[in-house]
């Protein structure tokens, strides 16, 4: 099972990677998935997660009190608004309606968390 962990681990870190780059794709969901996976087959991999100098504050903030800063919610609901945008001016109807439902009920979840 702990190999299972942190094959799981090592490939949220990836997509947490890729989801840097990519305005549609989250970074910190995957990386707090990965630092549960390490929780409990590397908790050193864990300890690397939670020190980090870029995401390390929003995942202890997270795991600590359920919370996301004001400048991290801006960002994903901006990246998410941009996403639709785009796949407005590019895809059209009816695949721009999936992009405003993700912006509606993933962005008001955000917009809902504490800061």
């Amino acid at each position: 099972m702990r190999r299972l962990y942190l094959a799981g681990g090592i490939t949220c870190v990836g997509l947490g990677a890729i989801g840097a780059a990519l305005p549609l794709m989250p970074t910190v969901p995957f990386l707090l998935l990965a630092a549960f996976c390490f929780a409990r087959s590397n908790p050193e991999w864990e300890q690397r997660l939670l020190n980090h100098p870029q995401w390390g504050a929003q995942l202890r903030d997270w795991r600590e009190r359920k919370a996301i800063s004001r400048r991290a919610k801006i960002g994903a609901i901006g990246a998410m608004v941009v996403g639709g945008l785009v796949t407005w001016m590019t895809l059209g109807p009816p695949w721009y309606y999936v992009s405003i439902a993700v912006v509606l009920i993933c962005g008001s979840w955000i917009a809902t968390r504490n800061e």
